[in-house]
């Protein structure tokens, strides 16, 4: 098992298929949500029924900005023997999706480590760094300028904001394409209304959004690899959407995505409202930091 992909996979996934698009045309404000609301959500990973980490999600919406941070880390027999660990921010505005201004995300195994920063404006990348720098193997599908215009970065892509005037379980809130970019691959994310179900989870009682998920490739991707080529063809993947007391945002409940080893499962263990201070439990236990993501904004060049 390559644990430094599968962990990266946990975390850009994770992001990837809570959210709405984001258009290159203005778009008008949604309902900002009230002050200083937010959530933490606590989830267990699971892969083919086999526990293999935790994962940790912190929201916190004020007006109209947000910040979401984002940690993962794997345990039992994979984390000793690779030490993954990997955490995600991302900060900007709510509109009828989230506006990122800056993201970063880090990941690190026992012998190695990549991060990415970017800074953004208007859906648009503006600046970008991947440390250390992804090798050229010259069977990438190309990165080009477009490819980093109208997008929403991972972690943002965890705050689903409620189109306007629909109910927050609203079939529609599941009927969209997120166009996702990490830093190094380019991909969309199309979703659809599957079902609404009751589920009762320690800190939430209620309905949820259950979404279908298909991955399209984009660019950064090496075209041939079986695994883009799985992907691409697979239609087990979901994601289960709950709302957020107090806003006007979803964030994942549930994510199961099949792979060719078996059935990736995220799914929440404890939600808890306003006030668990992010890297905290709900019971005030403090976890463990991941890797450490460093400040996204960058120099000017």
């Amino acid at each position: 098992m390559r644990a430094k992909p599968l962990l990266r996979a946990h975390l850009v996934l994770a992001a990837a298929l809570a959210l709405p698009a984001t258009g290159a045309e203005a778009a008008p404000r949604a309902k900002a949500p009230k002050a200083s609301a937010g959530v933490t959500v606590d989830y267990s990973v699971n892969l083919a029924g086999i526990p293999i980490g935790n994962a940790q999600l912190s929201g916190t919406f004020d007006g109209p900005r947000y910040r979401m941070d984002v940690s993962a880390v794997l345990t039992g027999l994979v984390g000793a023997v690779t030490g993954g660990q990997g955490s995600a921010r991302s900060s900007g505005t709510l509109v009828t999706a989230p506006m990122p201004n800056t993201f970063a995300i880090a990941t690190r195994t026992s012998n190695s480590g990549i991060a990415v920063r970017m800074a953004l404006s208007g859906g648009n990348v503006t600046q970008s760094e991947v440390t250390p720098p992804l090798l050229d193997t010259g069977d990438r599908v190309p990165v080009t300028a477009a490819s980093k215009r109208g997008v929403i970065d991972p972690a943002s892509a965890l705050a689903m904001p409620v189109r306007a005037k629909a109910e927050p379980t609203d079939p529609e809130n599941c009927n969209r394409t997120l166009p996702v970019f990490d830093g190094a691959t380019r991909f969309n994310v199309v979703l659809s209304y599957g079902e609404t179900r009751a589920v009762q989870k320690p800190g939430y009682s209620g309905p949820v959004l259950v979404c279908n998920a298909r991955y399209v490739a984009i660019a950064g991707h090496r075209a041939d690899r079986p695994g883009v080529k799985f992907m691409e063809e697979n239609r087990d993947m979901s994601v289960w959407l709950a709302p957020v007391e107090g806003t006007r945002v979803l964030v994942p409940m549930r994510i199961a995505v099949r792979t060719t080893l078996g059935t990736n499962i995220i799914e929440a263990t404890r939600w808890t409202r306003t006030g668990a201070p992010t890297g905290t439990a709900a019971g005030g236990e403090a976890q463990p930091a991941p890797a450490t993501v460093a400040e996204a904004s960058l120099p000017e060049r």
